[in-house]
């Protein structure tokens, strides 16, 4: 018992159909969910694509908060080696 052309044809064709059907719904559910997590990130305030650059061109990603802790550390070091300088003593 062999299967006729038209049939193999038909089945390849639904099969096809369905991959095309089933690929379409996954990504129509992917980006709902990507929406539903921008919507996240938006209600909670949190800052996204921020890129902060700090000095020696070292980018940072990440909150502002952060960024400048790191600057106001920085600062303090500068400080401490200017008094230091200032009152002749060897670093």
């Amino acid at each position: 018992m062999t299967i006729p052309a038209t049939e193999i044809t038909v089945m390849a064709s639904a099969s096809l159909l369905a991959l095309f059907i089933l690929t379409a719904a996954i990504l129509h559910g992917w980006l709902g969910w990507l929406a539903l997590k921008e919507r996240e990130l938006d209600r909670l305030g949190a800052p996204h694509g921020i890129l902060l650059e700090i000095e020696g061109g070292a980018p940072v990603h990440g909150s502002i908060a952060g960024a400048a802790r790191i600057e106001i550390a920085d600062l303090k070091e500068r400080i401490r080696k200017l008094e230091a300088i200032a009152s002749g003593v060897e670093l």
